[in-house]
Parts: C-alpha cells; sequence; structure tokens
C-alpha cells in the first residue's frame, strides 16, 4: 500500500464526519444531505455535492474509503492536489447527473402510463408520495409500468461516494492499465484493463435488470456516470500528453 495522500485524507475525514453525523440524526441527514430526485419537495441544491459524502452504513463507507484511499492517492501523486479535486468531484457530479436522468425517465414514463389509464396528476402525485397506506404505489397494477423504479426512483434518495470513486477507479485503469486487481469474492489478481470493463458491465446488466451480484440497493447508473465522466477526463488527459501535468 503507497501513502495516503493530504486531499484523499480529507476527503476521507470528510466522509467520516457526515457518517459520524447520521448516527446520531440518520432522518435529518439523509433528507438534507443524500440526493434526491430533482423534482421531489425534499430535493436542495446542494445534494449533487454533498451526496458523495453520506454512507447507507459501515460496510458502505469502509468500502468507498478504501478505494479512495487504494486509487485516488497514486492518482493524487501525479496529478497534484487541485488536479484531483477537480476530476473527483467532477466524476461525483457526473454520477448523480446520469443517475438523476434516469431517475426522470422511470419518474414521467409512470407519470405517462398513469395518465393514459385516466388518473389525474394530482392522484398521481399522492400515490408517489404514499408509500404505505391503501392507494400507495403498491396497489397500482398497469402494463408498461415498472411500479419499484416509479417509486424508488421518487422517493428513495442516492448517497455515496462510489460515482466519484468509479470515476477515480476509471482513470486509474488508464494510467496502470497492467496492475492486478482483486475481488474479495474472487481473490483472484486481474489486471486493471480487463477487471473495471468487467465490473461496470455488471453495473450495466445491473442497472438494465434491477438483478445484481454486487449486491441490493445500489444506484448503478450513478456507478456509471462517475465511470464514464472519469474516462471522458482521464482519457482527454491521456491523449493530449496531459497525465504528468500537475495543478498544485
Amino acid at each position: 500500500m503507497g501513502r495516503l495522500t493530504e486531499t484523499v485524507k480529507i476527503l476521507i475525514i470528510l466522509n467520516v464526519l457526515f457518517f459520524g453525523a447520521k448516527l446520531f440524526n440518520p432522518e435529518f441527514m439523509d433528507r438534507m444531505f443524500s440526493l434526491y430526485y430533482f423534482e421531489n419537495p425534499n430535493f436542495n441544491v446542494w445534494q449533487p455535492v454533498t451526496h458523495m459524502f453520506m454512507h447507507g452504513d459501515i460496510m458502505h463507507i469502509l468500502f468507498n474509503m478504501f478505494g479512495l484511499y487504494m486509487f485516488g492517492s497514486p492518482l493524487e501523486k501525479v496529478w497534484g492536489r487541485n488536479k484531483f479535486i477537480f476530476f473527483y468531484f467532477s466524476a461525483g457530479l457526473g454520477a448523480a447527473l446520469i443517475h438523476s436522468l434516469v431517475g426522470y425517465f422511470h419518474v414521467h414514463q409512470g407519470i405517462d402510463v398513469l395518465l393514459s389509464l385516466g388518473e389525474s396528476k394530482l392522484t398521481i402525485m399522492e400515490m408517489l408520495n404514499n408509500t404505505t397506506g391503501e392507494g400507495s404505489y403498491r396497489a397500482i397494477e398497469a402494463v408498461g409500468l415498472d411500479v419499484e423504479s416509479f417509486f424508488s426512483s421518487w422517493n428513495v434518495p442516492a448517497l455515496g461516494a462510489s460515482g466519484a470513486v468509479y470515476g477515480v477507479l476509471v482513470a486509474f485503469g488508464l494510467m496502470y492499465p497492467n496492475t492486478g486487481l482483486m475481488l474479495i469474492f474472487f481473490p483472484v489478481p486481474i489486471k486493471a484493463k480487463y477487471f473495471i470493463p468487467g465490473i461496470l458491465i455488471m453495473d450495466i446488466v445491473g442497472g438494465l435488470t434491477g438483478n445484481s451480484i454486487l449486491g441490493q440497493n445500489i444506484a448503478h447508473w450513478a456507478h456509471i456516470g462517475g465511470a464514464l465522466f472519469g474516462f471522458i477526463m482521464a482519457y482527454y488527459w491521456k491523449k493530449n500528453s496531459m497525465d504528468n501535468t500537475r495543478w498544485d
């Protein structure tokens, strides 16, 4: 393991502080700082940034912070503090954007289906916001409507540094393609140039099917968004010989 760099250390500390605050008041912290769908009344303009510091449980934050340390520190050493900060937050915002666009598709597809069946917009909003009582989303039966995605896209906030970390992972793979990486459940080193596309394929399958070997309640499209924005930036820098250009 390499040395923990200064910016990565600060990011890890901030994530731990947010996680600690959530332990004392989880409802408030999730409502204020996790990323709600942008048409939901709980959405706030700072959430695309703050959701990167929120985590669901101890394993969630441990995996993300370990990934940030392992793959972020080598990049910061090469790029310098400011370039790494720009990259990290750009990847995280890209994750938020793609996640929100997919949410927009699910929400408005559902609204259109229900409107075509004669439901009023007011009734549909009541369905979206009523999650437990009679007439909630669980009672909806309509051909062409993915009820679970319709409801969860509106009501369930995204949280975690995973999108930004995926961007960091992709950049690491572009810079060090022959480095051996391992999955916990498959402890055999695989070169980064094969390992990272494999992880992304699993996320794409999980996002399209709703089933994933990576676990449940995963924002797959946020992962893809972070990876996509990370790839675009890292590939551009690599193609234009900017890999070793530092922004200190």
